[in-house]
Order: C-alpha cells, then structure tokens, then sequence
C-alpha cells in the first residue's frame, strides 16, 4: 500500500494507537500499525487527530494588514498609545528608502507604506478621537487609527492632507459645522482603498500563523471583496501563502474561478444602527442575493439591527443558509425566531474574555446576559459557528473555544455563565463544513478529506486548558502546512 502521506500513533475518535493513511487529498486507512509506503511520515506520539477547525468570519486583508499594524488593544493609556505610534513612526523614519510600493530595488525588498496605521482603539484609552488628538501624538507622519469595532477611522491633519492630494473636494470625510473635515471616516473602506498606496498585506504570514493554530479553512466575510480582492487571495492560496480552503463573501457580484482557488459565500449585508440602510433597498439586496443563486449574511452587532434584519427576511424570505453575523446580543424571543427560521448564528466568543471588561462598565445590565450567547441559542434550536472576526479579535479558534467554555473575561469576571458550553461543543462550532457553519461536526473517517489537526496531547487534556501550544501539525488537502518540531517528518 502506498500513500502521499502516513500519520502513526495518533488517537482518532477515542479509538488510540492508530494510523491513518492519507493520499490525494483523502484519508485512504485508519488501522493500528497501518503498512504503508508513504512520501511524508508525521509521528503523532498518542495525540488526538482531528478535523481541521474552519473559521467561519474572519476578514483575511484586514487580519494581514495587521501583521504590519500598531496594535493598541490593551493599552492603558493616551501615554502609552502615543508612545507606540510614535515607535512605528520611527521605524518608518530609519526603514530602507526606495522605488515605490510593490517594486523591488537592487538593494532592498518592496517598500512598507509611510503610513502609520493604528488598529484596536478604544475610547477608555483617551477618549473620542477626532484629528486634533492624533497631531498631537504625531504631527508630521500621516497617520490613521481604527477603533475596535472596525467600523471608524480617524486621520491626523498630516494623512487627511495625503488623502486630500489623491481625492477631490468631494468625500465620504465626516465635517464639522463650519465644513472642516473631523478627520473621521465613517465605514470607508471601500473608498478609502482608492486614496491609499497600493501595499500587499502578508498574506503568508498569516497563513502561517493560522495553519499553527489548526485552521484549514476560512470564510472571508468581508463586504468589499470584489473582483480584485478575490484575485489577490487566489494568488496567495495558488502559490501556498494561504494554504487554507478560502470562501468569501461579497457584497456584490462574485464568481468562483475554475481552479477552485475559492468557493462564493453569502452576500454580505452591513447593517448598522447609526446609519441605516432604507429598509427596500435592504430588501432589494437580498432579492439580488437570490438571483445571484446565493445566500445572505448580515452584520447584526445590536438588537436593533437584529430586528432589522428579521423584519427584512419577513418580506424577502429565508433560506436555509442564511446567516446572522456576530448577533451580539440575542435575547431569548429574538432566538425562537431564529430557530423557526433556521437561521444560523456565527459568533465570536473570544470577544467575551478580549472586551468583557470594558462591556461589563458599559452594556446595560439587562443586556450583558445575552452578549454573544452560545448555550442559549444551542437550547433554543438555532445553529451556532465560530469565529473569530479578526483582526478584530486574535485570529484563534482556541481563544474563542476557551471563551466560550469558561465565559470569564480577561480579569477574571464572570460574564453570562448560563451561556457556558462543554469545551467540546466549543470546539465542535468550529468543526462545520464550510456550507454549513454549525451544522454536523465533520468527522476524521476513511473517504473523508484529508483537512486535519493533529494534537500534541489527547483530545481531553487540549479541552481543559484551550489553547494553540497543543497543535502538532496541520493538513490541508492531504499536505502538511505546519508542523511542531516535536513531530518526525521523514
């Protein structure tokens, strides 16, 4: 017998000592002291072997931009914020100088961005922030800074003048009484690409990062994916940057492409509560979704968009597939009606122990009980997957595994316990197929595809204690993409 790659000592559904055999992108044996010739021979050493976890939200351009970002989730204090912006400006300051973003000199690789970019603000830090703020921290390098949510940018004088040379006069900017730019930019993504240097993110580092931690499959829920976006991303999954199964979401029109660098996902829907969409044009963005064959996904992170949503769903229909992304806070009538219309839910837990703190000062007290419920919902009948929303959260399904099993926030608090569930049923919200986010758990069989996680220890020890450091090796399509070095590769 022979095969591309042999996986021994490892324990597969309870069942220990065995190995698996694994050729053309599929699990061909699972037996004790399997016979095989094999190209690749992985040592399990009595771990748990395990599907490969997918995450169903994450936005990939986002979570590799931030690889290269001032990250300021945690900071304590306007000081120290500064004094790390003022650190990533110096090092622009000192970097090689060369030929523009994307080129490559004799002398050097391409160029970084002379931007500075700022990700996880929050408001406890120093308040709101508007342009003034931020020239104070730096003055003479352009600079943006994003807050937690994702869902606003603020700019120095030096970056909105950037912009301003590229632009026109007439922009999404938000403006004061008087007409003068704030230096706010509501959900500008989209445009703001057009008035930015073109850099590519560090896709490879990324999938890197995701492949040590068992993920063999992504669900980019980003918006403003179009033609473009999708092009890069089949690049880094071509050339191996991105080894993962990528399915994306768009807002507008979408088409696989026939190499299967990519599946097309739902459409994409952004609601929120300060600026509405007009709720027929919400209807019509579904019918659209339906003619395009495919299902929708809305960004509900309120009750209010919540409710939106449902009542947009009573006029255009459900599908089986359809989806509510984050669904923040759920109370238990908004769950029923989800159940009845087999809506699934895909949720961050992480973001309990990474922002608990800060939503146990700030949620209201009849609210904090149903933020980014699990159990609840299991209860009520509604489908649940995980996720991570990076970069918005760390790009981890153990964290969120954890979190969710534990619903203690990063000081220790107890937050919502009635929506604790066993750290198997955490982890089994990762474990859908990508068509089906929270539906049956895949399962590691013969036939199956060789997408898996293998362990360093069994299966029971990884669930007490949540956490990456247990990941031995991962494999997507039958080909390892991370391996510890305790593993012996032969």
């Amino acid at each position: 017998m022979q095969a591309d790659l042999l996986i021994r000592n490892v324990t597969v559904r309870g069942h220990g000592a065995v190995d698996v055999a694994i050729d053309d992108g599929r699990i061909t044996a699972i037996c004790p002291r399997l016979s095989v010739a094999a190209r690749v021979v992985l040592e399990g050493h009595g771990g748990a072997l395990l599907p490969g976890l997918h995450d169903h939200h994450i936005h990939l351009l986002g979570a590799a931009a931030q690889l290269d970002s001032v990250v300021l989730t945690g900071v304590g204090s306007a000081a120290a914020v500064a004094a790390r912006i003022r650190e990533r400006a110096h090092r622009i300051r000192t970097a090689w100088v060369g030929p523009p973003v994307g080129v490559r000199g004799e002398d050097g690789p391409p160029v970084a961005s002379a931007w500075v970019r700022a990700t996880g603000y929050d408001e406890d830090m120093a308040g709101p922030l508007a342009k003034e703020t931020l020239d104070q921290w730096l003055p003479d390098v352009p600079l943006r800074v994003q807050y937690h949510t994702g869902s606003l940018w603020v700019f120095n004088t030096r970056g909105l003048s950037e912009i301003a040379a590229v632009s026109g006069p007439d922009t999404p900017l938000e403006r004061d009484a008087a007409g003068e730019p704030t230096g706010r930019l509501w959900d500008g993504d989209a445009w703001l690409k057009t008035c930015l240097p073109t850099q590519l993110p560090p896709l490879a580092a990324l999938g890197r990062q995701l492949a040590a931690a068992g993920v063999t499959a992504l669900t980019d829920a980003s918006a403003g994916t179009g033609a473009d976006e999708a092009a890069l991303l089949a690049r880094a999954h071509a050339c191996g940057d991105l080894p993962q199964h990528l399915h994306l979401m768009s807002r507008g029109p979408l088409v696989a492409p026939a190499d299967g660098a990519y599946a097309v996902g739902p459409v994409k829907i952004m609601l929120h509560e300060a600026r509405l969409p007009d709720f027929d044009d919400i209807v019509l963005a579904v019918r659209q979704a339906r003619a395009w064959n495919r299902r929708v996904a809305f960004h509900c992170a309120t009750p209010t968009e919540l409710s939106l949503a449902l009542a947009v769903l009573d006029v255009a229909g459900t599908l089986d597939g359809d989806r509510i992304e984050h669904g923040s806070i759920i109370d238990d009538a908004s769950a029923a009606v989800l159940a009845e219309r087999s809506l699934t839910v895909v949720t961050q837990p992480a973001f309990i122990e990474e922002r608990g703190d800060a939503y146990l000062a700030r949620v209201d007290a009849g609210d904090i009980d149903n933020l980014y419920r699990c159990a609840g919902l299991l209860r009520s009948g509604v489908r649940v997957a995980g996720s991570s929303d990076a970069p918005y959260a760390e790009p981890d399904p153990w964290t969120a595994i954890r979190a969710a099993s534990r619903r203690r926030t990063r000081s220790g608090h107890l937050l919502g316990g009635a929506e604790i569930v066993a750290p198997q049923t955490a982890l089994n919200m990762f474990l859908g197929s990508p068509e089906d986010p929270g539906g049956t758990p895949r399962v590691v069989a013969v036939g199956a595809d060789a997408d898996l996680c293998m362990l360093k220890v069994p299966l029971h020890v990884a669930l007490a204690d949540p956490h990456r450091r247990w990941v031995a090796a991962t494999v997507i399509a039958g080909r390892p993409a991370f391996v510890d070095a305790r593993c012996a590769t032969m």
